[in-house]
């Protein structure tokens, strides 16, 4: 069974990956082990040792402490149950959709954003 921890510490790894274009593979050899592993630790079904996550944290080029940054607020957001999912910049389709966003010119953009904010109270 997996603990949330491990959970959160794996979607942060995935989410950094992503956000630094790096693929399992590329990240797994940085590391010095196979793209599998990088796998069951995003997962959460492998539990991430120490010298493990602070290598994979010079690879992401990030402090140790990213990887349980927002797990208090998680935990909690989770108890309140709202609709919005705890980890929405953990999920790859926000990501793209972020990525897609800020590669449209400002002043479409601009107004990409307002009709987002009419049609979202109008849900």
């Amino acid at each position: 069974m997996t603990h949330h921890v491990d959970v959160h510490v794996g979607k942060r790894i995935r989410h950094r990956r992503w956000l630094v274009a790096m693929t399992q593979q590329q990240l797994a050899e940085r590391v010095g082990i196979k793209f599998q592993q990088i796998q069951k630790y995003e997962t959460g079904a492998n539990r991430v040792s120490a010298s493990r996550l602070w290598d994979i944290a010079e690879a992401l080029d990030v402090p140790v402490s990213f990887f349980f940054e927002g797990i208090e607020e998680k935990v909690a957001q989770e108890a309140q149950n709202e609709a919005v999912p705890a980890d929405l910049m953990g999920d790859k389709e926000a990501l793209d959709l972020v990525r897609s966003y800020y590669a449209i010119p400002e002043n479409q953009r601009r107004r990409l954003f307002e009709l987002a904010r009419v049609l979202s109270d109008v849900a």
